[in-house]
């Protein structure tokens, strides 16, 4: 057993400090693990929130020395042995208590989106669909919430443009429902007016720290933004359908193919 010291952050809405715990850690514990011990034997009222403890609900979301990331999968020996180790909650919501913070926001933009529309049945009373384009959707739906990526994007962190911008979790929400095989709704005039699609200025820093590993903004957001720059800036695509008036979500999927 070896003793690490662990500065953490303490605190609510109107205001917190640092304080530093000394505990003794077995090999192989995660911060998490820290986090309990404190709890056990320093500090019974901390506020942790957690779940599953193994990467998958996305619940322990808190900055470790400075980087977002999910305290039940950051090992304590990733950092040096003197390395003192400080824990803060997510800096983009509101601090409930200590490490806990409110990110009840996120939901609410969750209801701004269209839900899953499909297409009619096939004459023999089947979807078909291809491989490839089941394929591209499957990535979205490996993210557990843990809003990792909404605590770095700049829009909401930094400029606090909440007002503006969804943020990159939503953005690939809308990806996963515009890119599937089936959908026919059109969310396209919503992704530029309402969920803020410009406001992103592809910096990528949502795919650094997302612990599934999703291309957020190659495969998420630029498709996404590449179809309202289609439906609203290519002068031809413009053109054609004010003559013809055709179905936005057909020449969506057609500059797709």
């Amino acid at each position: 057993m070896a003793e690490r010291t662990f500065r953490v952050w303490r605190g609510d809405a109107e205001g917190g400090e640092f304080k530093d715990y000394a505990v003794e850690l077995d090999r192989g514990m995660v911060v998490l693990d820290a986090l309990h011990l404190i709890q056990a034997q320093h500090a019974g009222d901390l506020a942790v929130r957690w779940n599953c403890k193994a990467g998958k609900c996305g619940s322990c979301s808190m900055e470790i020395n400075g980087r977002p990331r999910l305290s039940c999968m950051t090992r304590i020996n990733e950092f040096g042995s003197d390395e003192l180790i400080t824990v803060r909650p997510i800096k983009t919501f509101p601090v409930l208590k200590d490490l806990v913070t409110d990110v009840s926001w996120n939901y609410d933009q969750n209801k701004r989106i269209k839900p899953f529309k499909p297409k009619k049945k096939d004459a023999d009373g089947n979807y078909r669909m291809m491989q490839r384009d089941v394929e591209r959707v499957q990535e979205f739906r490996k993210c557990i919430e843990c809003y990792l990526c909404q605590n770095v994007c700049h829009v909401l962190r930094d400029q606090d443009r909440k007002d503006a911008f969804v943020g990159p979790r939503f953005m690939i929400r809308v990806a996963s429902l515009e890119m599937h095989p089936l959908d026919v709704e059109d969310r396209v005039p919503e992704t530029r007016d309402e969920l803020g699609s410009g406001m992103c200025n592809i910096t990528r820093c949502c795919t650094d720290v997302c612990p599934e590993h999703i291309q957020i903004t190659d495969n998420g957001i630029i498709p996404m933004k590449e179809r309202v720059v289609d439906r609203y800036y290519d002068p031809l695509l413009w053109l054609l359908r004010k003559i013809t008036g055709s179905g936005k979500k057909k020449a969506s999927a057609d500059s797709e193919s």
